[in-house]
């Protein structure tokens, strides 16, 4: 995984004492609300409904053992003991002390971490595919072009204060992981005919009070051009945002008043004064980065040993379910990605213990070489386990909790902090997650229904993603009463969509079976081996909103 060099670790240290200084200003009255507020937000820090919220930067969702273990402390020293892991890949403290947030930003540079740009008007970070690297459809590894966008937007002078936040998503796989579709820019990395590397270039996705599918501003660009390409679209906005109200701020709404066609021209034509000029990358460039990405030394795994594996599913059902479910496929044969679920009833979905945080790592140092990944879905991924030390990993995982076959299930769930935590939320977003995992909790029938996305978030800025799951829930408020919208469809990967509304929205103790009847709509009406989003999109929403509101 990346390591920092000389300029990049001056420059957090650098980043940590301006800080400081800023909050020792503000503490001291120095420095206004209105004046403080960019500040802080620059850094990471948040004014939520209890406390301040500290997001820390996991770039593209990669973690080394050491700042796992960093974290950890850090959330025993400054906060409860624990950490909620985002569907940005990032990492959230829910109860630092104001004061205190200058010394975790000075551990976290130690471990070469921040909390740079991971909220305000700018461009957020980077996320990426979890398997990047390792999966065998990749085209090409997202993770050094990844690299070179956070070096060139970090502390970018000229998009400090953009209309809106902002954020960028690359794939390089046949199979989109990443969500490029729903993101402000959204990157695919593929190879023409001839070998040569492109990239395809979408803007104005997005979810919130305005969800939208990206559209292809350039299909073709040569892999040279990217953050000259980039620094064009940026500027457009820049230049044409709507600084006027805030719900109309981000680039897609942009590039729907001007139509795809229009904004397609500007970048172009601010683009002729940028390509071939100094931010053009070079092989060498690429080379560079690509080298902070070596691949493990991994050990020679014979076919026995593959054999043996194989036949260990076979004859343990136990083991087979958590294969079939939390086991990815490895590009190197002999290996796989085993994922470790961080879904259980008695924790918020994405919440981690500092015990559990020193586990992972210490599970990381023993079977994934130290490194792990942060996925899409709040769970975490070990990248590279040999396939004979699948059933050790599963064991440890079995006592950490963290080995719940039900990864990509309907008990996998995607769910925002909602009520209990953010002060932007209409409603609460936990319990909701809880009572439907202790409802569904059965492995057959979740198995029966297949893989199934459900997302919750506390309100319309869609942290939870609801806009895309194959079922969404959205907390929204009804005269200070807090209450369910459903929505049916969405989807976040190749064929994206976005879900639509059921119809009026429910009461608390009633989202459990409202839920409980979209399926059993959904298991009448499905035909052999079809998923719930292709039965969805086959007879449409009447038939689950003729059985909801019966």
């Amino acid at each position: 995984m990346y390591r920092y060099d000389t300029y990049d670790q001056t420059l957090v240290d650098e980043r940590v004492a301006q800080f400081r200084d800023q909050m020792d200003r503000y503490l001291a009255g120095r420095l206004g609300e209105d004046e403080f507020r960019p500040l802080r937000l620059q850094n990471g820090l948040y004014i939520q409904r209890h406390a301040p919220m500290l997001r820390i930067a996991i770039p593209y969702g990669m973690l080394s053992s050491q700042q796992l273990r960093a974290l950890a402390d850090i959330t025993r020293r400054y906060d409860r003991g624990y950490g909620h892991f985002t569907t940005r890949q990032n990492l959230q403290l829910n109860w630092p002390k104001l004061e205190d947030v200058p010394d975790i930003l000075g551990e976290l540079a130690k471990v070469q971490m921040h909390a740079i740009q991971t909220s305000g008007n700018c461009i957020r970070n980077t996320t990426s595919d979890q398997f990047a690297g390792i999966a065998g459809d990749e085209i090409e590894d997202p993770r050094p072009w990844c690299e070179l966008i956070r070096q060139w937007s970090t502390l970018h002078p000229e998009f400090a204060y953009l209309p809106r936040k902002f954020k960028i998503a690359v794939t390089g796989a046949d199979h989109d992981r990443a969500a490029i579709q729903v993101h402000d820019i959204g990157l695919r990395l593929w190879r023409n005919e001839a070998g040569e590397l492109r990239v395809r270039v979408l803007a104005g996705g997005g979810m919130g009070r305005t969800p939208m599918i990206g559209d292809v501003v350039r299909e073709d660009l040569p892999w040279q051009h990217l953050l000259t390409y980039l620094e064009a679209c940026v500027r457009v906005y820049n230049q044409f945002g709507r600084r006027d109200n805030k719900f109309k701020a981000r680039i897609k709404i942009l590039v729907k008043a001007l139509g795809i066609e229009e904004y397609r021209r500007r970048v172009e034509d601010e683009w002729a004064h940028l390509k071939d000029g100094p931010q053009t990358l070079t092989e060498s460039a690429v080379e560079s980065a690509r080298a902070h990405f070596p691949e493990p030394d991994r050990r020679p795994v014979d076919e026995a040993a593959i054999a043996g594996y194989e036949q260990l599913r076979r004859d343990d059902r136990a083991f087979a379910r958590f294969v079939t479910n939390n086991v990815t496929d490895h590009v190197v044969p002999g290996y796989k990605a085993v994922t470790l679920s961080l879904k259980r009833r008695e924790h918020a979905p994405g919440d981690v213990t500092a015990d559990q945080m020193e586990a992972i790592a210490d599970l990381a140092d023993a079977f994934s070489f130290g490194e792990m990944r942060v996925t899409h879905e709040q769970n975490v991924v070990l990248s590279d386990v040999p396939v004979d030390e699948i059933q050790a990993l599963w064991h440890n995982l079995q006592e950490l909790g963290m080995a719940n076959p039900t990864v990509g299930t309907l008990n996998d769930l995607i769910c925002c902090p909602g009520g209990d935590y953010c002060a932007l939320a209409n409603a609460v977003s936990i319990p909701i997650a809880q009572a439907i995992q202790e409802r569904f909790e059965d492995l057959d029938f979740l198995y029966d229904l297949g893989p199934l996305d459900l997302n919750i978030s506390g309100c319309m800025n869609a942290c939870g993603h609801h806009h895309v799951g194959n079922i969404g829930i959205l907390g929204v408020d009804k005269k200070g009463e807090e209450y369910y919208q459903i929505s049916l469809g969405g989807n976040a990967r190749d064929d994206a969509s976005l879900g639509k509304i059921l119809g009026p929205s429910f009461y608390r103790e009633d989202v459990p079976e409202v839920i409980d009847k979209v399926l059993q709509v959904y298991l009448a009406q499905r035909h052999e081996d079809e998923r719930f989003l292709d039965t969805y999109r086959r007879i449409g929403i009447k038939p689950f909103k003729e059985r909801v509101y019966a």
